[in-house]
């Protein structure tokens, strides 16, 4: 069972994409596709095991080694700073960490920004390096709320059409980084299992520069 390879992928439209890459690259898996609640997939011809995990906890799941590799958003890569080794971009799942306010805002450098956020490593970082003082509010829930009841000032969070923003009467007024889906790697797995995993990021970046 050692030659196999354990790729976790995240669940939702990024991970039918993220696996429609692998599939398309020769490392397909049928079982996948049918209709079933099943969690774990295997193809001993192939030797990749697949299983369906949080977007959020594929990170962990690669960092702790129960998975060889995976795909992760760039903006939980940025926040969790997982002990992982960042492989390849998929250049799929694109969007964008940004800045957003309500229309008319104005900062005031003098005092405090209150900034609500998920990312609260992101946006600490990004103020941080323009020697801004924040006052971060951690939610988990939806943030576009929270300068509309005064809340905060601002929002930093991952901004895909715009459109929840717009309804909200938000805007974009700082982008903070391109986000994407990226393959990574647990550290041991990537020394151990070198080839295989190779073969894959080699296949997946062929696929890839095929668009």
């Amino acid at each position: 069972m050692n030659n196999w390879i354990n790729i976790a992928l995240p669940k939702g439209r990024l991970g039918e994409k993220v696996y429609d890459m692998f599939e398309r690259s020769g490392f397909e898996c049928p079982s996948i596709h049918e209709n079933n609640r099943k969690l774990i997939f295997e193809n001993e011809e192939k030797g990749v095991r697949y299983f369906w995990v949080k977007p959020s906890d594929v990170a962990i799941y690669v960092e702790r080694g129960a998975a060889d590799i995976g795909v992760a958003g760039k903006d939980i890569l940025l926040e969790y700073e997982p002990e992982i080794y960042e492989l390849l971009d998929l250049d799929i799942g694109k969007c964008r960490m940004a800045v957003a306010a309500p229309a008319g805002f104005r900062d005031e450098p003098q005092r405090t920004l209150r900034v609500a956020t998920k990312f609260s490593k992101i946006a600490s970082d990004h103020y941080a390096a323009k020697g801004r003082d924040i006052d971060i509010i951690h939610l988990t829930g939806s943030i576009e709320i929270a300068p509309i009841l005064g809340l905060s000032d601002v929002i930093v969070d991952i901004v895909e059409t715009g459109t929840t923003l717009r309804e909200n009467n938000l805007a974009v007024i700082e982008d903070v980084v391109p986000i994407s889906a990226r393959l990574i790697a647990n550290r041991s797995s990537f020394k151990f299992k070198n080839e295989k995993i190779e073969e894959i990021m080699r296949a997946l970046s062929a696929l890839k520069e095929e668009k």
